[in-house]
C-alpha cells in the first residue's frame, strides 16, 4: 500500500507526464507548420512515449491500492525560434523530468518504500536514455547551424525513428 505523501507525489508526476506529452505534442505541430514532417514525427513519438510512462505511473498507484487524483494540466508554448530552441526546451525539460524522478526516488527511500522505489529505477535508466537521444539531436543541430542541407539530412533522419509500445503497458 502506497503511503499518502507516495501517493500525492506519484500522482503529481502523472501531471507531468501527461504536460511532457503535451509539450511534445505542440512542438510536433510547430515543426508541422514549418515543414519538418521528420522532427514532427519524432516528437509525436515523444508525445506518445510520455502518454505510456503517465499511464505506467497510473497503473502503479492502482497495483498499490492507491487513488489516483487527475489536476489540470497548463498550456504549453506553442512557437519557437528554430528547431535547436525547441531541442534545447526538450533537452532542458528533460533534465527537469530527470530531478522530479530523482526526488520520487528519494521520497521512496525515506518512507522505505521498497516496491516503488524498484518501480522508479525503470524511470531513472529511461531518463539517462531521453536526456541522451535529446541532446544527441541538439548537438547534430549545433553542427549544422548554417547548414540548410544538414537540417534537411537530420529531418529525413528523425523520420526513421518509430514507435514502440511497451508490452507492459496498454492505453
Amino acid at each position: 500500500m502506497l503511503k499518502d505523501k507516495m501517493e500525492k507525489a506519484i500522482n503529481d508526476q502523472i501531471k507531468w507526464e501527461v504536460y511532457s506529452s503535451y509539450l511534445y505534442l505542440s512542438m510536433s505541430a510547430y515543426f508541422e507548420s514549418v515543414s519538418l514532417k521528420g522532427f514532427a514525427s519524432w516528437m509525436r513519438i515523444q508525445f506518445m512515449e510520455e502518454l505510456t510512462h503517465a499511464k505506467r505511473f497510473y497503473d502503479f498507484v492502482i497495483a498499490r491500492g492507491g487513488r489516483v487524483i487527475l489536476t489540470e494540466i497548463m498550456a504549453p508554448p506553442a512557437d519557437w525560434d528554430s528547431p535547436q530552441a525547441v531541442f534545447e526546451e526538450t533537452l532542458k525539460h528533460e533534465q527537469h523530468v530527470t530531478s522530479r524522478i530523482n526526488d520520487l526516488v528519494d521520497l521512496a527511500q525515506e518512507l522505505k518504500d521498497h516496491a516503488t522505489n524498484s518501480f522508479l529505477q525503470w524511470f531513472v535508466d529511461e531518463q539517462v536514455e531521453e536526456e541522451e537521444s535529446v541532446d544527441e539531436v541538439l548537438q547534430s543541430l549545433k553542427l549544422n547551424e548554417n547548414n540548410p542541407g544538414g537540417l534537411f539530412m537530420i529531418d529525413k533522419e528523425l523520420a526513421q525513428r518509430a514507435f514502440v509500445a511497451p508490452a507492459d503497458v496498454t492505453l
